[in-house]
């Protein structure tokens, strides 16, 4: 498989997942109070919607700047990206939780909804740090980084990761603060700003090892 198929797929399954997250939006409908009543109730779904929803349109961004400087594709590699993607999907399934249980659950769903949440966001960021890492070694992409660049490289990747793990530690005390500060990271990844990745030559002879 070369890198066009790599990115082709990722993109369709990526698509998908966010595309997912809009099935939960669903009110009772009439009968079930006033329309503003209904949706003030859903105020979870769709604030857990939003920030699903910029999520992944940041690891798409970041997946795009990625994959784009890696000028050979291997097996390992794809089996990366697999565990990332394997992730990915299962945001909309964690969102939807999040929002049936943050205000509605009894204490220990809460917290066990807000966890499986943040779980799932750092098991995703860690499938990023893993193809950083492919990146980091042998002449994979077409600018290497210097290896003392590397721990910077990586110490920029695992910002997100760690964060994610406190938020899951938080969520077992106080879910609704778990919530907050897994929004304001993807506040921080709008806003954050990176160099551009080098665009690669335009050879079309991406290499594919077996």
């Amino acid at each position: 498989m070369d890198r066009s198929r790599l990115e082709a797929f990722s993109d369709g399954v990526i698509a998908v997942a966010i595309t997912l997250l809009a099935l939960d939006l669903v009110l009772p409908g009439r009968g079930h109070g006033t329309l503003l009543e209904q949706l003030t109730e859903k105020w979870p779904a769709f604030v857990a919607y939003l920030i699903s929803f910029l999520t992944i349109g940041i690891i798409w961004v970041n997946h795009h700047a990625l994959v784009r400087s890696i000028k050979r594709v291997d097996r390992t590699l794809l089996f990366l990206n697999l565990m990332l993607l394997l992730f990915i999907v299962l945001i909309p399934f964690s969102t939807a939780t999040v929002a049936e249980y943050l205000t509605e659950g009894d204490e220990g769903s809460r917290r066990l909804a807000m966890v499986l949440y943040g779980g799932v966001l750092v098991c995703m960021s860690a499938g990023f740090g893993a193809m950083l890492e492919w990146t980091l070694h042998g002449q994979r992409v077409y600018q290497p980084l210097p290896a003392e660049q590397h721990w910077a490289a990586r110490r920029r990747f695992a910002g997100g990761g760690l964060v994610y793990v406190a938020a899951t530690i938080v969520a077992v005390f106080s879910p609704i603060a778990a919530f907050v500060i897994i929004g304001l990271v993807a506040v921080y990844y709008i806003f954050e700003r990176t160099p551009a990745s080098p665009d690669p030559p335009d050879s079309g002879d991406d290499e594919t090892v077996a």
